[in-house]
């Protein structure tokens, strides 16, 4: 897994700006407040941070600003960052501002001078989750990374055990993400799932006879065109009471999607590696819980298929008889998300009976008509489990918008032949999608449908991720599991 920046919390020294090597950074305030810590770098530079603050380019940065001066007189390091930030910053601002840092650290060593500042590992989080370099396939060797030291006048208080949980999570799902399909094969993603019982998680690898066994045809005809097996992993976390029904977390893991039969065109196919984006988020969420000794039990399940065109690939116009026993026309090959993630959450319903339900899937380029790159659309069958997941990812800073359900499109989805088509046509793309999964949501179940396609992975880079695979979702389930399960 890609590396985290080493980082560590001590308590303030004022008299490590001067000896510092590497890159020094000092906050001041909106307004050009300097503390103790600006206060001694402005001696030592002869007022050099002072002159700053009076020109007209300081009136115009913004909270989260980074104005760098290069080689200060009076001090060793190679530059003095000055972070513009309020002393008492909000969580996503202290983020923000931490990512900020970490666009200019390079491969520096960095100093911190945060002083008495809220939130410092929000600060921290930002730092490491905007330092990510997924770096697995390049031959030219590795830069030693220097790390980050942040000096705080209440360090002793302060704890790195969440920070690096939620990051390693994120990471997680960053690196599955952005790996290339020949490396990630649905026996990959297996293994590397299977490798975190070192973590305390219960891992379970169901293989294609099992799946026969069990009846997910759906899920079993989306690989049969491909060489690589398909798999259903379930990973357990157990950390709440015994007998409390857990909350289960179910992804959509194609790990290369050509559309199948009804095959994509060649402009941007090599983005279908993404298409395990929904699993990653699952399987990052519970790495993030397990790390942390999340108080909750919850369950993820991944189904891992590759959706490749061959002579035994399912052809539109197929018939296929679901877990449930539902019947699907198979219209277009390209909508095999839906496909693998109906099965894989009629299993979590009739094994683990679950508190609630929720699904991630790279499922719709629907929803990225609709939403661009800034949310994911959200959809549920449940109104306080679907606040609850807002509030989360509202607090997160992580893009969801509610989008609507109705059974006025299930008209759409009415086949001649079976019960269901796997497709409703151009309007209405990414509702249809969720109409024909909520059909695998058992009476009672509370549910939410995340469709990602527009937030798992980006062409140009966000507030706290480098462009490529964003991580997208792990601190929003890992915070709405916090707050519905473990009492916040």
């Amino acid at each position: 897994m890609s590396r985290l920046t080493p980082i560590s919390f001590e308590t303030s020294e004022i008299e490590a700006i001067a000896s510092a090597t590497g890159r020094v950074a000092i906050i001041v305030t909106p307004d050009g407040k300097m503390d103790k810590a600006a206060r001694r770098a402005n001696r030592l530079t002869k007022g050099a941070v002072a002159r700053l603050l009076e020109s007209d380019g300081f009136g115009a940065a913004k909270p989260g600003k980074v104005i760098t001066m290069a080689w200060p007189a009076g001090m060793a390091a190679e530059a003095l960052d000055v972070l513009v930030l309020e002393r008492r910053a909000s969580v996503i601002e202290a983020r923000k501002a931490g990512a900020a840092l970490a666009k200019v650290k390079g491969d520096k060593a960095l100093l911190v001078m945060a002083g008495g500042l809220a939130r410092p590992e929000d600060l921290a989080l930002g730092l490491i989750l905007r330092d990510y370099r997924f770096e697995a396939h390049k031959t030219a060797p590795d830069t030693e990374v220097g790390g980050v030291t942040i000096h705080h006048t209440k360090a002793d208080e302060l704890s790195l055990d969440s920070v690096r949980a939620i990051a390693d999570g994120v990471v997680m799902t960053r690196d599955l993400v952005n790996e290339p399909a020949n490396v990630l094969t649905t026996t990959e993603f297996a293994d590397r799932l299977v490798e975190m019982q070192g973590l305390g998680l219960k891992v379970e690898v169901l293989d294609e006879a099992k799946l026969e066994e069990l009846g997910m045809r759906t899920l079993l005809c989306v690989g049969q065109g491909s060489d690589s097996p398909s798999k259903v992993v379930v990973m357990q976390w157990n950390g709440g009471a015994d007998g409390d029904a857990p909350l289960a977390l179910v992804g959509k893991g194609v790990v290369f999607d050509t559309g199948g039969i009804s095959l994509k065109p060649a402009g941007g196919m090599e983005d279908m590696t993404m298409d395990m984006g929904g699993a990653g988020v699952v399987a990052g969420t519970m790495r993030a819980l397990a790390m942390r000794k999340a108080r909750a039990n919850v369950v993820g399940l991944v189904g891992l298929v590759e959706n490749m065109p061959s002579s035994n690939a399912v052809r539109p116009g197929d018939v296929v008889r679901s877990m449930k026993g539902d019947t699907v026309e198979v219209i277009n090959t390209d909508a095999e998300g839906r496909l693998v993630l109906c099965d894989v959450m009629w299993y979590a319903q009739e094994r683990f009976k679950p508190a609630g339900m929720i699904d991630l899937a790279t499922l719709t380029g629907a929803i990225i008509v609709g939403l661009g790159h800034e949310n994911a659309g959200v959809f549920s069958n449940d109104d306080a489990l679907c606040k609850a997941f807002l509030k989360a990812a509202d607090a997160e800073g992580e893009g969801a918008w509610r989008m609507p359900l109705g059974t006025a499109y299930d008209e759409l989805l009415k086949s001649r032949i079976a019960d269901m088509k796997n497709i409703g046509g151009r309007p209405a793309g990414s509702i249809t999608a969720a109409q024909f999964l909520l059909r695998f949501v058992q009476d009672g179940m509370p549910w939410i449908h995340l469709d990602i396609a527009g937030v798992a992975s980006v062409k140009a880079e966000t507030s706290l991720a480098p462009k490529g695979a964003t991580g997208w979702g792990v601190m929003a389930l890992n915070r709405l599991v916090a707050d519905m399960f473990e009492g916040g």
